[in-house]
């Protein structure tokens, strides 16, 4: 059963015009890391293992912000709906051709780290979110990676080979 239908309030980014929806996708990509798009099937995914509406996950999720403490449960559908998410969809290969550059993959690795916080301290901040957004795909190009998550993994292995 989905119940990602029950969120459809605005065309293009439907859980975005929820405050409270906007604040689990910030905390979802802060915390990932990843883009908006993968924030938002990660909790539509969640939502539907927890068999919750996506509003009612995105709410518990900002109410234990404040107090740490989300419902086993949906912790529980959170984390699998990650894993998932960060599961490579085909055994990964070694990248060959042309590297990134370093100093450009740390800046952009850097900028995304920035991008972490600002959304850890206003998740629901459409700025942020942008940001952090932007960030993750530059990231992701740089890289040659899909995911914001194997981007960062390849950045960072980069970055110790270059030590």
């Amino acid at each position: 059963m989905s119940h990602t239908a029950d969120a459809q309030v605005a065309p293009g980014r439907p859980l975005l015009a929820r405050p409270t929806a906007a604040s689990a996708v910030g905390m979802l990509m802060a915390t990932t890391p990843c883009s908006v798009r993968d924030a938002e099937q990660i909790l539509a995914a969640a939502a539907d293992l927890a068999d919750v509406n996506v509003l009612d996950l995105a709410a518990a999720i900002t109410a234990g912000l404040g107090t740490g403490a989300v419902p086993v449960r949906l912790e529980r559908a959170l984390r699998q709906a990650v894993r998932a998410a960060r599961a490579p969809a085909r055994a990964r290969t070694p990248q060959t051709g042309i590297q990134p550059n370093r100093e450009r993959a740390e800046e952009v690795l850097s900028r995304l780290r920035g991008c972490q916080a600002r959304l850890l301290a206003t998740p629901a901040d459409p700025g942020a979110l942008r940001a952090m957004d932007d960030a993750a795909y530059t990231l992701c190009v740089l890289m040659g990676r899909p995911t914001a998550h194997g981007a960062v993994l390849a950045a960072e292995e980069l970055l110790a080979a270059a030590a």
